[in-house]
């Protein structure tokens, strides 16, 4: 019994890569082209498209992954049945449930590490994009261009002589008005430092003149932050309870927590139309399975879905449990009752 539930794992861990990587580059593109409208905002290089990319990977693979295994599982056993190898084995006196049990272990895997996926890393990894991005946009706020005037950082006028290959500016002069006293500062050097979501300038080597018509005070400093800054929105990253039971976005949190854990138990309560689907008898029957694919995935999307804005929670429960008794039936009316 091992040799032969090796064997069927075997097919199906082939079919599984064939299906699996076709469709991750597929979506991969898709999320890749999506991040790209970035660019029109904010300068991203190569590096930083790759961990946006890699922030939306969970998400790729939590969609993917439920898909690629119904398919890949109802066509391994569907080759089974083509090649009489599935018929075979009834002969022989294996019952249908044999090849529920051997699905199983698979199935349960896989829905434990998409609940994993979407209850644990997607809020790690969610948080961590849009802070990335939000961050960005901040930073390209200030729209620093060396030699050129009208740059501005906050309240500050600001005037770049040069900008180096590590990201520091040179040369950096700030001039800055209120009321009747008038604020000058240069220095040799200046960057941008990111301080928990508040982008501050740090001087270095410099001199600072304040004047107005009483005074004129001067000071020589070695380094000098600004802190007259446009804050960074950055959202707090939350234990992955706290962030699904947070106030902000409810609406679309509830939607997404039911539809992804639907999702995630799609593998296992999908076992019995996965071998209805798929075992067949090649002379007496028609081929139809590519059809019941998709109508099978239609309708639990579908139902998934729709029924959110109806039973709200309670769709979790309604969903699977239907899925699972229908599935079951059919299963024992054109499966066990047969062999």
């Amino acid at each position: 019994m091992d040799r032969l539930q090796k064997y069927i794992l075997r097919n199906l861990s082939t079919l599984f890569l064939s299906i699996f990587l076709p469709l991750f580059a597929i979506a991969s593109v898709i999320f890749l082209i999506k991040l790209a409208a970035y660019t029109a905002i904010i300068q991203l290089s190569i590096w930083e498209m790759t961990k946006l990319y890699l922030f939306v990977l969970p998400e790729i693979l939590f969609y993917t992954l439920p898909i690629t295994f119904f398919i890949a599982a109802t066509l391994s056993l569907f080759k089974l049945s083509n090649d009489n190898e599935v018929i075979v084995l009834f002969a022989l006196g294996i019952k249908p449930k044999f090849l529920v049990k051997t699905l199983f272990k698979p199935a349960f895997l896989l829905s434990i590490v998409l609940a994993f996926d979407f209850f644990i890393l997607f809020p790690h990894s969610t948080v961590l994009s849009s802070n990335f991005v939000s961050y960005k946009k901040s930073e390209a706020k200030f729209n620093l261009a060396a030699s050129e005037f009208g740059n501005s950082f906050g309240d500050w006028l600001l005037y770049i002589g040069g900008k180096k290959n590590d990201g520091t500016y040179s040369k950096v002069f700030l001039f800055n008005k209120k009321g009747k006293e008038e604020i000058l500062i240069s220095a040799k050097k200046a960057e941008i430092i990111n301080d928990a979501g508040i982008l501050r300038l740090k001087l270095t080597d410099g001199e600072g003149y304040s004047y107005s018509t009483k005074k004129l005070s001067q000071i020589n400093f070695k380094t000098m932050m600004i802190n007259n800054t446009l804050k960074t929105h950055l959202h707090p990253y939350r234990k992955p309870l706290e962030y699904w039971l947070a106030k902000d976005r409810h609406k679309n949190k509830v939607k997404m927590f039911i539809t992804d854990t639907l999702l995630s138990l799609f593998p296992i309560i999908s076992l019995f139309i996965v071998i209805a689907i798929g075992v067949v008898q090649v002379r007496h029957q028609k081929s139809r399975v590519y059809l019941y694919l998709f109508i099978s995935i239609a309708l639990y999307y579908g139902f998934t879905v729709g029924l959110q804005s109806i039973l709200h929670f309670y769709t979790i429960p309604a969903v699977s449990l239907t899925w699972l008794i229908v599935t079951y039936f059919i299963y024992r009316k054109s499966i066990v009752n047969k062999f």
